[in-house]
């Protein structure tokens, strides 16, 4: 089971957009997917998980109160398994900062998972704070994918994050952390400083940088509201267009670089 976290301190940048429909279309494409709602606000948890009645979440596995096992909660979506979230998770931050090792209880948390290879992927929706639950949501990962809003200051913060993910590896509580890619969100191709950004990124991350481009679009914005995912709400629409390139340029990432390991 690999472990995707995706996040950026920086709110509405399509984040939770990203998490829930990169989940969804991966289990489009037949991958067992797990998706971890680690933001209070619940909003992954609303989009795939609108019709659980009072879910359980990672409280009580962070807490030691049960087993990880029994907050999998099966969606609508065919191999898309749900660990939801809710306003608790608002108060774990202070009872996980009290912990020993408390930048290690996700990972330790997922272990069971990861020991059985229960998924293909766990992709992990952190909430926009460099709090205690996105670090442990860093440590818990073997990658890390941060949307960046196609505006003036679409850096803004990035540094911030990267300077973390380096202080995680190099403090021995996830060497293996490594960086997914930049992933451009909310583009509109009817605004110059749009393409603009694009290019400014991608001449400076151009190897790390993820050839999709997710649009702003009216539909992948409402989805939520409605509790669907962009693929129930708008098959056809240039935003599930977007996200299934993103779930195939995903897979093609990752099967070369499990060819280049195994080679």
């Amino acid at each position: 089971m690999k472990v995707l976290a995706v996040a950026n301190q920086k709110g509405g940048v399509g984040k939770t957009t990203t998490s829930v429909n990169l989940a969804a279309g991966l289990a489009a494409k037949g991958q067992s997917v797990l998706l971890v709602d680690l933001d209070p606000q619940g909003n992954a948890t609303s989009a795939v998980g609108a019709e659980l009645e009072n879910p359980p979440t990672l409280y009580g596995p962070l807490t030691g109160a049960s087993e990880v096992g029994t907050c999998l909660s099966p969606t609508r979506i065919p191999h898309l398994t749900l660990i939801a979230a809710n306003i608790d998770l608002a108060g774990l931050e202070i009872e996980v900062a009290r912990m020993d090792d408390h930048l290690l209880q996700i990972r330790r948390a997922l272990q069971p998972l990861r020991e059985a290879d229960a998924f293909d992927f766990a992709i992990l929706d952190c909430p926009p704070s460099l709090g205690i639950l996105m670090t442990n949501a860093l440590v818990a990962a073997d990658q890390l994918l941060v949307p960046v809003q196609c505006e003036y200051y679409a850096l803004e913060g990035l540094g911030k994050l990267m300077f973390v993910m380096g202080q995680i590896r190099e403090s021995g509580a996830n060497p293996d952390l490594t960086l997914s890619g930049l992933l451009m969100t909310m583009f509109d191709r009817r605004t110059n400083l749009a393409e603009a950004v694009v290019k400014d990124v991608r001449a400076h991350f151009q190897e790390v940088l993820y050839d999709t481009v997710i649009p702003r679009t009216v539909r992948l914005s409402e989805a939520p509201s409605f509790g669907r995912t962009i693929f129930e709400h708008d098959p056809r629409g240039p935003g599930a267009e977007a996200y299934g390139k993103l779930a195939r340029e995903f897979l093609k990432r990752h099967e070369d670089k499990l060819a280049f390991v195994n080679a």
